[in-house]
């Protein structure tokens, strides 16, 4: 028999691994509660914008693809140029005085959002000084943007931009912040034409009456519309279609007009700027960490096509029998009752594009499209069909080089005929570069945050008021 201070052999050795086991499972328990408790919310500084968690999360490479140009490491934020900055910049070269306009010309055509447009209620789109409603619990920037709300982003991102100035005698450029482009939808049913185009004679009118306007007959002036060309420049004697004639007033002829789609022939006072998609980061930490994560999809389709049939675009209508006969096509028909609404959704809209290779960008109601700029968003390589989409268009945004981001195909040619076999032609190296090169455009193409103090790169806004006031000093000196 055993002493009460003895143990058999057999069970000394149970209990030690069973005192080991407890013990462990005491520690690695402990450890995790403390870790929990004490830092809840350290990962989230390596989160990408929440879009990701919405978009198919087995679409990823383990791996980012390889980059052609050096890059620098932040944990997990990587850049592959060196146009991101951490502070808040102005070119010396530029200081924009903004207009403070009785607000009968913008901030009052807000009280009646409901009838901005004859197709849309406009109030949930003009919330957040047109960005609209935040997307994906209003984290990374993500909004539910209207395409036609870019003079309100202009505007808002002016009134905090570190170029403005309070002094007119500084100024070298003068914003006249007329929300137009909401006014001319307001009016597409006015039948009296009088009354249509009242609120632009207004303005015209205040603005000649200004002395800083007389300083220089308005060269230096300029003014951002949020709708395509056509929408202001109706003429006597053209079919009425609810246009207005804001642009054709002799009177504005000498300033300049910032617009989403210009007259690529006539429109010479009139700059391309992009339509707005619906990323708006406040810092170049997003912007970073959403082109890394454009570089990590996997993209299973060549090309896709997001669109509705069009009876003046018949090539809509080939475009759609052509996607939807190959295998290697995502079509997304916005002709369809299920199609209609996916093509509401951004997180739709941009799983078609990040799982493509290829976008088609066919002209629809007018030359233009947002669809191509929610394309560079995802880095889906735009193939366009008329050089009037994009090409005459964004001179100030885009490459002179247009085979370095995109491809081309005569929507007249045989090659419109055999899309696929078209793009099969395009080898995966330069796919890559394509890409690549999309990735650097995004920052330039894409409006920041308004209420952003150190952005940190320069978006839409910093493009289009260096390249303007470049352009007034040659005509001005």
């Amino acid at each position: 028999m055993f002493s009460q201070y003895q143990r058999p052999p057999s069970l000394i050795k149970s209990g030690g691994f069973l005192f080991l086991f407890l013990f462990l499972f005491l520690f690695f328990f402990l450890s995790a509660v403390w870790l929990i408790f004490c830092y809840p919310f350290a990962h989230t500084e390596n989160l990408i914008p929440q879009l990701q968690h919405e978009l198919p999360q087995q679409h990823q490479h383990e791996h980012p693809l390889p980059n052609k140009t050096h890059h620098r490491h932040d944990g997990d934020i990587r850049t592959s140029n060196s146009q991101f900055t951490t502070a808040a910049t102005c070119d010396k070269n530029i200081s924009v005085y903004v207009y403070n306009l009785p607000a009968e010309f913008n901030f009052g055509l807000l009280d009646h959002c409901h009838n901005l447009n004859v197709h849309t209620d406009m109030c949930p789109h003009v919330a957040n000084s047109g960005l609209g409603q935040p997307l994906f619990n209003n984290r990374g920037g993500w909004f539910a943007t209207n395409q036609f709300t870019a003079e309100m982003i202009f505007h808002a991102r002016v009134e905090n931009h570190p170029c403005r100035t309070w002094d007119p005698a500084r100024a070298t450029l003068f914003y006249v912040p007329y929300y137009g482009g909401l006014h001319v939808s307001n009016k597409f049913r006015e039948r009296n034409l009088t009354a249509r185009d009242e609120l632009d004679v207004s303005l015209v009118d205040f603005i000649q009456s200004q002395p800083l306007w007389q300083k220089h007959n308005g060269k230096d002036h300029f003014m951002a519309l949020g709708r395509i060309v056509r929408d202001f420049t109706r003429n006597s004697g053209d079919r009425d279609y609810g246009a207005g004639r804001l642009l054709n007033f002799p009177a504005v002829k000498t300033m300049s007009f910032l617009i989403i789609e210009r007259h690529p022939s006539n429109g010479t006072n009139q700059y391309g700027i992009p339509y707005p998609s619906y990323f708006h980061p406040s810092t170049w930490r997003e912007m970073i960490r959403w082109q890394n994560k454009v570089r990590r999809f996997k993209r299973p389709y060549l090309f896709s096509f997001i669109g509705a049939p069009r009876r003046k675009a018949a090539i809509r209508n080939q475009f759609i029998r052509q996607c939807g006969e190959s295998a290697r096509c995502k079509l997304l028909n916005c002709g369809t009752p299920d199609g209609r609404s996916k093509c509401r959704q951004p997180s739709e809209v941009l799983r078609v594009m990040t799982e493509s290779r290829f976008c088609l960008q066919a002209p629809g109601d007018s030359f233009t499209r947002r669809s191509t700029f929610d394309s560079v968003l995802a880095g889906c390589i735009p193939v366009f069909f008329s050089p009037h989409s994009a090409y005459t268009q964004y001179a100030w945004f885009l490459p002179e080089d247009r085979n370095s981001y995109s491809v081309y195909i005569d929507e007249k040619s045989k090659a419109a005929r055999r899309i696929e076999k078209e793009l099969m032609k395009v080898s995966s190296k330069k796919v890559m570069m394509m890409r690549e090169k999309l990735i650097d455009l995004i920052p330039s193409l894409t409006y920041a945050h308004p209420n952003g103090t150190n952005i940190g790169f320069g978006d839409a806004v910093d493009v289009a008021l260096v390249s303007l006031a470049k352009h007034v000093n040659i005509i001005i000196n």
